[in-house]
């Protein structure tokens, strides 16, 4: 996987946001990728230096309409903690 297929989307809810302060950022990874793939694929696509990486996976929710059944796609949420002497993202500094 190239780095651009391991990040999905920035995750922007109340608390990745209120997190931006001390350099953790939240994103939607892609659900086979391992923390050593993400570390890679954040330092090349932004430019900074990653001290940890934390992930959650998320099963997706059954859901009906009628009598059919279905399950939402799973999903995992990574969130990234840049060290000190590390530069912020460019793109979360505007949600401040």
């Amino acid at each position: 996987m190239i780095a651009q297929d391991i990040i999905i989307r920035p995750l922007v809810s109340e608390k990745s946001v209120s997190t931006i302060k001390t350099k953790k950022y939240g994103f939607v990874v892609h659900v086979d990728a391992d923390k050593t793939q993400i570390k890679n694929a954040i330092e090349t696509i932004f430019g900074v230096k990653v001290a940890k990486v934390t992930t959650l996976n998320y099963q997706g929710k059954m859901k009906r309409q009628g009598k059919h059944e279905g399950r939402q796609a799973a999903w995992k949420k990574a969130y990234i903690q840049l060290t000190k002497e590390s530069k912020p993202i460019e793109f979360f500094e505007s949600l401040q």
